[in-house]
Protein backbone atom coordinates (compact mmCIF):
# COMPACT_ATOMS: atom_id res chain seq x y z
CA UNK A 1 0.00 0.00 0.00
CA UNK A 2 1.68 3.54 -1.01
CA UNK A 3 -0.12 5.72 0.72
CA UNK A 4 0.66 9.81 0.30
CA UNK A 5 1.74 11.12 3.71
CA UNK A 6 1.77 15.33 3.27
CA UNK A 7 4.67 16.12 5.87
CA UNK A 8 3.57 18.48 8.26
CA UNK A 9 6.08 21.64 9.92
CA UNK A 10 7.61 24.17 9.60
CA UNK A 11 10.40 25.81 7.69
CA UNK A 12 12.22 28.77 8.29
CA UNK A 13 15.04 29.96 6.70
CA UNK A 14 17.38 32.23 8.25
CA UNK A 15 17.99 35.94 7.21
CA UNK A 16 21.43 35.74 6.95
CA UNK A 17 21.18 32.59 4.34
CA UNK A 18 18.79 34.99 2.33
CA UNK A 19 21.92 37.55 2.70
CA UNK A 20 24.40 34.93 1.50
CA UNK A 21 22.21 34.15 -1.52
CA UNK A 22 21.77 37.96 -2.56
CA UNK A 23 25.44 39.01 -1.88
CA UNK A 24 26.39 35.84 -4.45
CA UNK A 25 23.92 36.75 -6.76
CA UNK A 26 25.30 40.79 -7.02
CA UNK A 27 28.75 39.32 -7.14
CA UNK A 28 27.97 37.54 -10.20
CA UNK A 29 27.30 40.77 -12.40
CA UNK A 30 29.75 42.38 -14.08
CA UNK A 31 30.86 45.79 -13.05
CA UNK A 32 29.77 44.93 -9.61
CA UNK A 33 33.49 45.32 -7.05
CA UNK A 34 33.71 42.91 -4.25
CA UNK A 35 36.82 42.80 -3.59
CA UNK A 36 39.24 45.93 -4.66
CA UNK A 37 39.94 47.03 -1.32
CA UNK A 38 39.99 46.60 2.47
CA UNK A 39 36.90 48.61 2.38
CA UNK A 40 35.40 46.48 -0.14
CA UNK A 41 36.66 42.98 1.95
CA UNK A 42 35.04 44.72 4.95
CA UNK A 43 31.79 44.82 2.93
CA UNK A 44 31.93 41.85 1.11
CA UNK A 45 34.27 39.62 3.02
CA UNK A 46 33.23 36.86 4.75
CA UNK A 47 33.37 37.84 8.47
CA UNK A 48 30.18 40.50 7.53
CA UNK A 49 29.89 38.45 4.14
CA UNK A 50 25.69 40.04 4.42
CA UNK A 51 26.78 43.31 6.38
CA UNK A 52 25.60 45.17 2.99
CA UNK A 53 22.31 43.81 3.14
CA UNK A 54 19.40 44.43 5.30
CA UNK A 55 16.43 41.62 4.75
CA UNK A 56 13.11 41.83 5.84
CA UNK A 57 10.54 39.04 6.09
CA UNK A 58 6.77 39.17 6.19
CA UNK A 59 5.24 35.39 5.57
CA UNK A 60 6.33 34.68 2.40
CA UNK A 61 7.89 37.94 0.93
CA UNK A 62 11.39 39.10 1.59
CA UNK A 63 12.16 43.07 0.70
CA UNK A 64 15.97 43.58 0.36
CA UNK A 65 18.38 46.17 0.66
CA UNK A 66 21.52 46.16 -0.92
CA UNK A 67 24.71 48.31 -1.40
CA UNK A 68 27.18 47.84 -4.06
CA UNK A 69 30.49 49.13 -5.12
CA UNK A 70 30.73 49.48 -9.05
CA UNK A 71 33.93 49.59 -10.97
CA UNK A 72 34.59 52.78 -12.51
CA UNK A 73 33.68 53.52 -16.28
CA UNK A 74 30.42 51.08 -16.00
CA UNK A 75 27.13 52.32 -16.23
CA UNK A 76 25.92 52.44 -12.28
CA UNK A 77 21.85 52.61 -13.11
CA UNK A 78 22.25 49.12 -15.67
CA UNK A 79 24.28 47.42 -13.55
CA UNK A 80 22.10 48.17 -10.31
CA UNK A 81 19.21 46.83 -12.73
CA UNK A 82 21.27 43.49 -13.14
CA UNK A 83 21.93 42.96 -9.48
CA UNK A 84 17.83 43.44 -8.85
CA UNK A 85 16.99 41.10 -11.47
CA UNK A 86 19.79 38.50 -10.33
CA UNK A 87 18.89 38.76 -6.58
CA UNK A 88 15.20 38.71 -7.09
CA UNK A 89 15.58 35.61 -9.60
CA UNK A 90 18.21 33.56 -7.02
CA UNK A 91 15.90 34.38 -3.92
CA UNK A 92 12.71 32.99 -5.24
CA UNK A 93 14.25 29.99 -7.13
CA UNK A 94 16.57 28.98 -4.17
CA UNK A 95 13.78 29.96 -1.41
CA UNK A 96 10.51 29.63 -2.81
CA UNK A 97 9.84 32.96 -1.50
CA UNK A 98 8.41 35.95 -3.02
CA UNK A 99 10.54 39.06 -3.28
CA UNK A 100 8.50 41.54 -4.40
CA UNK A 101 11.25 44.36 -3.56
CA UNK A 102 15.19 44.63 -4.17
CA UNK A 103 16.57 48.25 -3.19
CA UNK A 104 19.82 48.45 -4.43
CA UNK A 105 21.99 51.46 -3.12
CA UNK A 106 25.53 52.32 -4.87
CA UNK A 107 27.41 53.05 -2.20
CA UNK A 108 30.86 53.67 -3.64
CA UNK A 109 32.95 53.18 -7.49
CA UNK A 110 36.16 51.63 -7.10
CA UNK A 111 38.65 52.31 -10.31
CA UNK A 112 40.39 49.23 -12.01
CA UNK A 113 43.57 50.17 -10.62
CA UNK A 114 42.97 49.26 -7.10
CA UNK A 115 40.90 46.03 -8.32
CA UNK A 116 44.08 45.13 -10.01
CA UNK A 117 45.87 45.65 -7.27
CA UNK A 118 43.70 43.92 -4.45
CA UNK A 119 43.86 40.78 -6.94
CA UNK A 120 47.28 40.76 -7.35
CA UNK A 121 47.61 40.48 -3.32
Amino acid sequence: MSENKEMSGQIEIADEVIGVIAVTAALEVEGVSGNATKALTELFGKKGQTRCVKVAKDENDVVLDMDIIVNFGTKVQLVAEEVQKKIKNAVETMTGLNVPVVNVSVSGIVKEKAVKTAEEL
